[in-house]
């Protein structure tokens, strides 16, 4: 039994549509980026340009992306079996590939792990699931707490119904979210921070 209250929140997020995020979130390319057998992602840091990279590991190897623009930076189909799975090492890392070879990225997703879920600046992420199995994404501007109609101060940015969720958070600078199915990835940026308002 659940009670009334959870009754009422399950209802909530049920009634919500997917949304865009609000400004100044935009979406990185037109659609999801399509990732066959995803595993898990991860962020680093580009140490020329100081942009946002995300890492994404997947049965068939590994990949970096620009956070910025989704464009593909570096590719390893075959990496060394002994880290090519976050799950071989005890902090779930993966080598670096590309502009952060050498340096360790953390993964999240299918081995374990997660993503931050508040940014420097008050954004905040939860992952519901209101019609399990299916997975929902509420991204808020209050804090979590989700009161009121659908994009006030929240929204429902991503409805995870065609594939098992991996992973969904921000990256450690708060300038981009991150979802990641067993299929895709879905990514969201923005310039700066903003405080207080």
């Amino acid at each position: 039994m659940i009670t009334a209250y959870q009754q009422q929140l399950r209802e909530r997020y049920l009634a919500a549509p997917v949304l865009p995020p609000p400004e100044p979130w935009r979406s990185v390319g037109d659609r999801r980026i399509p990732v066959g057998g995803l595993l898990g992602i991860g962020f680093a840091v580009h140490p020329d340009s100081g942009h946002d990279l995300v890492m994404i590991v997947s049965g068939d190897g590994h990949g970096l992306l620009d956070a910025i623009t989704g464009e593909k930076i570096a590719r390893d189909r075959d990496p060394d079996p002994g880290t090519s799975t976050p799950d071989a090492h005890p902090d779930l890392t993966c080598p670096g590939l590309g502009p952060v070879a050498g340096t360790p990225v953390r993964i999240a997703g299918l081995f374990g792990g997660g993503l931050h879920s508040t940014t420097p600046d008050g954004w905040t992420l939860d992952v519901v699931s209101p019609d399990w199995p299916h997975h929902r994404v509420i991204l808020s501007a209050d804090g979590g707490m989700n009161t009121g109609p659908a994009g006030g101060t929240w929204w429902h940015v991503f409805h995870s119904d065609h594939s098992e969720l991996r992973a969904a958070g921000f990256s450690p600078s708060g300038l981009t979210l991150a979802v990641a199915t067993s299929s895709d990835v879905t990514l969201w940026t923005r310039r700066e921070l903003r405080y207080g308002g």
